[in-house]
């Protein structure tokens, strides 16, 4: 079985935007575990995931 690492980063950010849009599913488990991967990754990117636009600049345009 594969796991979020597995997957090209861009995939995950697309996916994650698309299910974060949906707010039925902004509790959902899996949208939580993407999103902490997600975070992780924008972290060892080197990305400030504390600072909301720096996040959101990452998830939206970097090609990491």
């Amino acid at each position: 079985m594969k796991t979020l690492r597995d997957y090209p980063i861009q995939e995950l950010k697309l996916i994650y935007q698309l299910l974060h849009a949906n707010v039925k599913l902004l509790d959902s488990k899996y949208l939580q575990d993407l999103q902490q991967h997600l975070l992780q990754q924008a972290e060892i990117s080197g990305v400030d995931i504390s600072q909301r636009t720096s996040w959101a600049n990452w998830l939206n345009f970097s090609e990491n």
